[in-house]
């Protein structure tokens, strides 16, 4: 089968019009472009299978203790992981909205808000975000591998933690590469085998809760309540915002717009809800346990396993990880042709794929703490990525029609070459809310929280609330209400 384009950009760099079917030698010859009548499938439930398989992995577990850290109660807890869980992927499934309205990828999507050449700044900040998730993912998959075989004395050293990444990385590109059918099949699979195994894990570990010390974790203050939030929300839906739409492009028209969010949100959050809840039960048992994850977040807990479920954990560990993985590797190398980069799509997952390999490199060989890394990562591109997030939503509540597709690819069509406010909007929400995070851990981060000085400085109560992601995400969705309104008319009237 194949696929031509209108425009001479490699992958889809501008309108095309694909013949039928998206595959030629089983590799998705789709790039950026819109998908044509014929390709869309499918209906809204398809879309609880990619978004569980992405977030069923016990990652979700670890971050029970991650919670904690916060110095928040049991109740503290589960609230503000339902919550932040929830919303945040009910963000995505508004988002998920703009792809069955426009068939083409989330960040060329977000071109009818910033302007063709415009959105380049957010395109990039995409691909910065999904790159590093996945690192993060591969880094976790081959450290959880190499603490399974040290445990089984069958060696986790240099050795063993190079072949995994090896063996890691390779699933994660070649899915990438292969795209969206190969994707959708894959995390069927991932999703029956990691639900399974992962209720086998819950299963055996239950008798290490001890509800007593559970329920004696003493409250934590607003600010402790609000930064725990914070972090849930960009630990999950706010990582995956910039994606959201990539997977229902590939709907009819037809389908339910209510599908669509309702079934984003729950196939992203329901796995977690329940393994934060978990996680927090088993955190709240062990101080041991809890500063164990800090350190190695899936191999602690093995500690709890009996040795021969050391091999089906390791599967799930490694499978739930490598879910989440393959949907950032090929949303990554979208973003990556929206930012302008000419190459095909298939290429530019393998040129993801050897940044990821390397910073994994970095992570688990270099990196003396996962959990000061992964947490200055995750607030950094929070905030920015809020912002977008922000504008997007506003974006596409503010429209009543749906995309025209080939002003998506031509800057001197309805939307635009470049739209200044959304631009501004975007710095103006991440300079401020940079002001209002901190990351003192992270030295190389230690420039952040300059406007904390009111509310106690950098050191003070609220000064790890991470307040600046909820600016970012309120001045850019208000203020695009606000300012863009009459523009978004005038577009729709042409």
């Amino acid at each position: 089968m194949t696929s031509t384009s209108t425009g001479t950009g490699p992958g889809g760099s501008h309108a095309s019009t694909p013949t039928p079917g998206v595959t030629r030698g089983g590799i998705e010859v789709n790039g950026l472009d819109t998908i044509d009548e014929s390709e869309r499938k499918g209906a809204a439930r398809d879309l609880f299978w990619p978004w569980f398989g992405a977030n069923v992995s016990v990652f979700g577990i670890s971050y029970g203790a991650f919670l904690l850290g916060f110095g928040v109660s049991f109740a503290q807890a589960t609230v503000v992981a339902v919550v932040g869980i929830v919303v945040s992927f009910l963000l995505c499934g508004f988002v998920a909205l703009a792809g069955k309205r426009g068939s083409a990828p989330t960040m060329v999507l977000s071109r009818a808000a910033f302007g063709v050449r415009g959105n380049r700044l957010p395109s990039l900040l995409s691909w910065v975000l999904t790159v590093g998730w996945e690192t993060v993912l591969t880094s976790l998959a081959v450290l959880s591998t190499a603490t399974v075989l040290d445990r089984l004395a069958a060696g986790g050293g240099t050795g063993t933690k190079v072949v995994a990444l090896v063996v890691v990385a390779a699933l994660v590109v070649a899915a990438g590469v292969a795209g969206f059918t190969a994707i959708m099949r894959l995390q069927r699979w991932i999703t029956i085998i990691t639900g399974v195994l992962t209720v086998a894990y819950v299963l055996l570990v239950l008798d290490d809760i001890d509800l007593g010390a559970v329920a004696a974790l003493p409250s934590g203050s607003a600010a402790a309540v609000v930064g725990a939030l914070v972090f849930m929300m960009t630990g999950f839906g706010l990582g995956w915002v910039n994606a959201a739409a990539d997977y229902s492009r590939y709907l009819p028209r037809t389908t339910s717009g209510t599908g669509v969010t309702l079934w984003t949100t729950l196939g992203g959050s329901v796995a977690p809800v329940l393994l934060v809840f978990f996680g927090v039960l088993l955190a709240g048992s062990s101080t041991e346990l809890s500063e164990g994850i800090a350190a190695d977040p899936i191999g602690a807990l093995t500690t709890l396993l009996p040795t021969w479920f050391l091999v089906p954990f390791a599967l799930v560990a490694v499978l739930g990880l490598v879910g989440g993985a393959v949907l950032d590797i090929y949303s990554s190398g979208l973003a990556l042709l929206s930012a302008g980069v000419r190459i095909p799509r298939p290429v530019a997952a393998g040129v993801d794929g050897v940044l990821m390999v390397l910073g994994a490199v970095y992570v688990v060989f270099f990196s003396d703490s996962f959990l000061i890394t992964f947490q200055g990562f995750l607030i950094t591109l929070g905030v920015p990525v809020a912002a977008w997030c922000g504008i997007m939503l506003a974006d596409v509540a503010l429209r009543h029609r749906d995309y025209d597709e080939p002003a998506l690819y031509d800057g001197g069509g309805r939307y635009g070459d470049v739209r200044v406010v959304p631009i501004v909007l975007m710095v103006v929400a991440t300079l401020l809310g940079w002001g209002l995070v901190t990351n003192t851990y992270a030295g190389w981060l230690g420039w952040q929280g300059y406007l904390l000085g009111p509310i106690g400085g950098r050191e003070g109560g609220w000064a790890f609330a991470n307040l600046g992601v909820l600016l970012a995400l309120l001045v850019g969705f208000v203020g695009t209400l606000l300012l863009t309104r009459g523009q978004v008319r005038a577009q729709e009237a042409r």
